[in-house]
């Protein structure tokens, strides 16, 4: 049995990044507003709580991947202890702390055409891990969940894997009791991840090895913006700092990703060029074989090495690369296909993660179970047949966050226009002439992709031929576009329960 639904005009579902920014433009551009923020950990900070691993950090830097609205006055990458800080600071500073509710997992969202709202079912979880049920109604559902289970990664099966004596760990699920001290490990996998976690326990381990399947690109830098160094030297005001450092990234960023689809050939040996001279003359010869990927840069993120941390460890002696396929697990360590045996005490699975779509809630609208795959996607934001809904995923080739903000100050200027219309609801719809449009997947797989993407993309709805049925996954496009999206073209249907039910046509 529920107890009597609580009622608020904007649900948004996650704590974490994308969540936090959604709490502050709602206060901001839409003060008459009642949120509330669901979240099924027991605290916020969504990635940089689930992610406990030796070294943690983002892989973006903080003055993208930071708000616009929130200076950053740290290091470029910064630890996850650093970040969940500066989270901490902007739920204080705008009184975000009581309209959230920790330990609160949604498990379906049912559309009640009739009423014109979200029913959600969702589980408080208690310190005895007792749940007790509970109901929210909400207008408007601001899914900000990210796009992977926070619950579990994504290992891979290997034969053998019950034969091997000693743990195998998954970083996104680390034992705090483990202890690497003295102990070999094999770190499977090359990318961010592994790249974070190898530099932070070498001085521990008695070796460290990273086993690839196949290369990965990197970018070495120091863990600071001279930009950014000069003008606090000048004593220029924070928010003019972050402002002006934060459009400098963007504009090098926006040549840089232009470059590696006009010239990726030069890109390539720049990028190789630079993992040589971090891993010096002695260890030169490591790159052609273990850094020089089969795929073009930027088809996968690229992962940046701030001040060349992992190469120094190799170049130390410190930690190893081996590049080969396993064959299978034994006793004591992984057999490979080319014959080698890796001995290893501990084996940490750098795999990636396993992508979910909304959050692997049960949606349905009335009554009718939603199948995600079938939709269209206005903007990359909104989805045909699914009405009162925002969905941020952030950019691949960006920090996440961008995405974040623009959302924000679109799904705001959304229910501004809503309450000038009179209206309730509001649901994307293809147009007669959309009809016929080609349909596409939700990421070109030639553009752009990563194993996780590859393995859960036909859950993903689709895109279309032209706009606004796009995912571009281009901030330089969208930052211009989204603010000026016409919200009155016609793919909009709008709807008020007071004229008969809001009833999403078909997709």
């Amino acid at each position: 049995m529920h107890a009597a639904a609580e009622r608020t005009d904007v649900l948004i579902v996650g704590a974490g990044i994308s969540g936090i920014g959604a709490a502050v433009h709602l206060q901001q551009q839409c003060p008459g507003k009642r949120w509330l923020i669901v979240e099924a950990q027991s605290g916020f900070g969504g990635t940089w709580r689930t992610h406990r691993y030796p070294g943690i950090r983002s892989d973006s830097d903080l003055y993208t991947f930071g708000y616009r609205f929130k200076p950053w006055q740290g290091p470029p990458i910064a630890t996850a202890a650093q970040i969940n800080a500066y989270l901490g600071d902007v739920i204080a500073e705008h009184g975000l702390g009581g309209r959230i509710r920790y330990r609160h997992r949604v498990v379906a969202a049912a559309w009640d055409g009739a009423a014109a709202c979200w029913r959600i079912d969702a589980v408080c979880s208690a310190d005895d891990g007792s749940e007790q049920p509970l109901r929210i109604e909400a207008g408007f559902l601001w899914m900000c969940q990210g796009y992977y289970r926070h619950d579990q990664g994504y290992t891979p099966h290997w034969p053998g894997m019950e034969d091997f004596r000693g743990p195998i760990v998954h970083p996104q699920a680390w034992p705090e009791d483990l202890d690497l001290a003295g102990r070999r490990v094999v770190v499977i996998g090359s990318g961010g991840t592994a790249a974070t976690l190898i530099p932070a326990i070498t001085d521990t381990a008695a070796q460290v090895t990273m086993l690839q399947r196949s290369p990965t690109f990197f970018i070495t830098g120091r863990n600071a913006n001279e930009l950014a160094d000069m003008l606090r030297r000048l004593d220029i005001p924070p928010e003019w700092t972050h402002e002006i450092v934060r459009r400098k990234i963007l504009f090098d960023q926006a040549a840089f990703t232009q470059r590696c689809f006009t010239e990726p050939e030069a890109v390539r040996q720049e990028l190789m060029a630079g993992v040589r001279a971090a891993l010096g003359p002695a260890h030169a010869a490591l790159v052609d074989e273990h850094f020089n990927p089969r795929y073009l840069p930027w088809r996968q993120r690229i992962a940046f090495v701030p001040d060349a941390d992992l190469f120094q460890a190799v170049r130390e002696g410190k930690a190893s690369v081996v590049t080969d396929r396993i064959e299978r697990f034994v006793e004591g360590g992984i057999a490979l296909q080319s014959g080698r045996v890796l001995d290893a005490d501990v084996v940490v699975t750098a795999t990636g993660f396993d992508l979910n779509v909304l959050g692997d809630i049960a949606f349905s609208v009335d009554g009718a179970p939603l199948d995600f795959s079938q939709c269209v996607t206005w903007h990359g934001t909104m989805f045909t047949g699914l009405p009162n809904l925002a969905w941020v995923f952030g950019y691949f080739r960006a920090s996440w966050t961008l995405r974040a903000d623009l959302i924000g100050d679109f799904v705001c200027r959304l229910l501004r226009h809503m309450d000038a219309r009179g209206a309730q609801a509001v649901v994307p719809r293809l147009r007669p002439q959309d009809e016929g449009m080609a349909r596409r997947p939700w990421v070109d797989p030639q553009d752009f992709n990563p194993g996780y993407l590859q393995r859960g993309l036909h859950h993903l709805p689709q895109q279309g031929g032209h706009a606004p049925w796009l995912h571009t996954q281009d901030y330089w496009t969208e930052k211009d576009e989204l603010p000026r999206a016409d919200l009155d073209d016609g793919t909009l249907a709008y709807c008020n329960p007071r004229s008969g039910p809001c009833t999403p046509p078909s997709t």
